[in-house]
């Protein structure tokens, strides 16, 4: 086995070159360990492509020597869908080095990126054409697209955007033999047979490792308008959203929900922040673009939240009135997961429900948890426009953050069990990776799982990618 390895890795270190495929201790270290600390795997090398070539000659060489493969992007993932398992025997491509933006069709109005390029980094590219590509999250600055192809990643914008899947037209892949599909089409309409692309979005780099993408773009908006809401309950933001939804159209883009607890922790990890409706239970941050230079967009929001406030459903409501302080707004959303990460380890929930069923969840769900945690905080925040909320539960004040996750699996059945009984879903948009692999076999039906198994048996006969992933 040894001798094996050592003649894989010969062949791995003249495609990429020496300097490329890292074996000591401290140089792969980083790539072992999940953006959360929660996971911790090993590897036989971490290899870094510079190019798709270079990719399919990597997975051919581990394929005929049958060692398993994990790609990796940025390293952001919170389900440990992108750290190799603690057996040492994956070779872990790491796919940073393919950082290009291939091309920008303005007419198109597409973008063609590698795999590697970080999220902010395609904005930023749409934007110097004056086009926007509007996923956006908290990660951007080095969260990478192949990541966010790998979990169709959701984001602030799904309201009026839709995930990544709906955002991406054309891919290209390497397949687990190497081979690469070339599907790289700018094309909103193409109907010849099955949509083979859809396949390969959201499934973690276990059915073919995604090495380039073709995108939407999008006009610029010309005018944004950012606002924040306090409402007394879910109820009444929900109630927000529809009268938002009715006054603004299409225009607006981000619905998000946040906790009185969420936004106090945000601002407590980040001193500075702003603090401009203090002391209401729940916020609601709204965010509306139009294209037209001239739109009365300020005053259709000022109308909406007016009208919202005559109604009894808004209490108190600011709007910025420069970038700056819509930056500081949403600031104090983004600023959220980070927070979390300072105060320690937390029971991470990303669901999706029927926004109308929201309500009776968070009711039903904190009276369960409760009863069986006393004193658990309950730190909720999401994007409830689209039904997304992250649920996350922290340990009581004083309580060892450590020890409360051993409730973990006490905490997922009471919460998995109130999802699925109001028709939601367990994953919405950080993917299943390790973190959720069991709860997805005792939520989904035993012929779900057939169905993915046998996608994966045909795509990956010999289950070498991202092993012990969704499956």
């Amino acid at each position: 086995m040894a001798d094996d390895h050592a003649t894989l890795l010969a062949r791995l270190e003249a495609i990429t070159g020496v300097a490329n495929v890292l074996r000591s201790a401290s140089d792969v270290e980083p790539y072992l360990v999940d953006h959360r600390g929660r996971y911790r795997g090993a590897a036989l090398a971490v290899v870094r492509p510079a190019s798709t070539a270079e990719v399919s000659a990597i997975v051919s060489a581990c394929a005929e020597h049958g060692v398993p493969m994990v790609a990796q992007g940025g390293n952001t993932g919170l389900c440990g869908g992108a750290t190799p398992d603690a057996t040492g025997h994956v070779v872990l491509l790491s796919l940073t080095r393919m950082n290009r933006v291939r091309a920008i069709d303005s007419e198109n109005a597409t973008i063609t990126v590698e795999a590697g390029v970080p999220l902010a980094q395609v904005q930023d590219a749409a934007a110097e054409r004056g086009l926007l590509f509007p996923l956006s999250l908290a990660s951007e600055g080095s969260c990478t697209i192949g990541g966010n192809l790998s979990t169709n990643a959701g984001g602030t914008a799904v309201l009026r955007f839709g995930n990544a899947r709906e955002l991406t037209l054309g891919l290209e892949v390497v397949l687990a033999d190497g081979r690469v599909w070339d599907g790289l089409r700018g094309l909103r309409k193409d109907n010849t047979g099955y949509d083979l692309k859809q396949l390969f979005i959201g499934a973690e780099g276990t059915l073919g490792i995604v090495t380039a993408a073709v995108l939407k773009l999008f006009a610029m908006p010309r005018t944004r308008v950012t606002a924040l809401a306090a409402v007394d309950d879910v109820a009444r933001a929900i109630a927000l959203l529809r009268l938002a939804t009715g006054t603004l159209g299409d225009r607006l883009v981000g619905f998000e929900l946040v906790s009185d607890v969420a936004l106090k922790l945000s601002q407590q990890h980040h001193p500075g922040s702003a603090d401009p409706l203090p002391g209401y239970a729940w916020y609601a941050l709204l965010q509306a673009d139009d294209n037209a230079a001239d739109a009365p967009l300020s005053t259709l929001m000022e109308s909406t939240l007016e009208q919202a406030a005559e109604a009894g459903v808004v209490r108190d409501a600011t709007i910025a009135q420069s970038q700056e302080q819509a930056a500081r707004l949403w600031a104090l959303r983004e600023n959220i997961s980070e927070a979390q990460r300072r105060e320690g380890p937390n029971i991470k929930h990303d669901i999706a429900l029927p926004v109308s069923a929201i309500p009776r969840f968070l009711a039903d769900a904190e009276r369960g948890l409760t009863t069986a945690l006393p004193g658990v905080r309950f730190v909720v925040f999401g994007h409830l426009g689209d039904g997304n909320l992250h649920y996350n539960l922290s340990a009581p004040e004083g309580a060892d953050a450590h020890r409360f996750m051993d409730n973990m699996p006490l905490a997922n059945r009471i919460v998995h069990d109130l999802v699925a009984a109001a028709g939601g879903s367990i994953s919405a948009e950080h993917g299943i990776g390790q973190l959720k692999r069991d709860e997805l076999r005792h939520y989904k039906s035993p012929l779900e799982i057939e169905l993915m198994q046998r996608v994966k048996s045909a795509l990956d006969p010999r289950g070498l990618l991202n092993p012990g992933k969704v499956l």
